[in-house]
């Protein structure tokens, strides 16, 4: 036992100047925690979003090199709606990043609360009832960046994927109304 109380004499004033360090940070961040909590997430965001962005175009690009000219349009209807869904679940998988913290810090105590702020913000809508508190209130603005900065990334994939989609379907379609060579005109040239 006594070990024990040496040991809590010794651990608990730490772990109490910890918790008072941590908690008035969070309460009252000051500019640069502010700033660098946002940059952080701000990084990890774009980061997730280029890893989810390289690997569903390289996915599409895969698939969609496999079709062949014959290929049925709905197989390519369906590849685009799958392309496209997971280009959404990739921004929603990325404003719960954003929400988690917010939530779990307390900033704002309830979860879809907190997913609802960050939805706004991301879609630089900014109408929301919702709002973080005033020591906070940079965390708006760069969540907006970093929406900013993923629907465009996003933009450029679909971009992509539709001019693929295009190409194909206008080489089907001269395909179709090419005029088919005589023989005689194959042997005179």
């Amino acid at each position: 036992m006594a070990t024990a109380d040496v040991v809590a004499n010794a651990v608990d004033p730490i772990l109490q100047t910890v918790d008072t360090t941590v908690t008035s940070t969070i309460v009252d961040p000051g500019f640069l925690t502010e700033i660098g909590f946002g940059l952080l997430s701000l990084v990890i965001i774009i980061t997730v979003h280029g890893w989810c962005m390289g690997a569903i175009s390289k996915q599409f690009s895969l698939r969609f090199g496999k079709y062949a000219v014959r290929t049925r349009t709905w197989r390519v209807r369906g590849l685009m709606i799958l392309t496209i869904t997971l280009l959404a679940l990739t921004h929603f998988f990325e404003t719960l990043i954003w929400a988690a913290p917010i939530w779990h810090f307390g900033l704002i105590p309830n979860f879809r609360d907190a997913y609802y702020f960050v939805l706004e913000s991301y879609t630089t809508l900014g109408e929301s009832t919702v709002t973080l508190p005033e020591a906070w209130r940079l965390g708006g603005p760069i969540i907006a960046i970093s929406g900013l900065f993923t629907f465009s990334w996003t933009g450029s994939v679909l971009v992509y994927v539709v001019t693929e989609t295009g190409r194909r379907h206008s080489h089907n379609g001269q395909r179709k109304t090419a005029p088919a060579k005589s023989k005689d005109h194959d042997a005179t040239t």
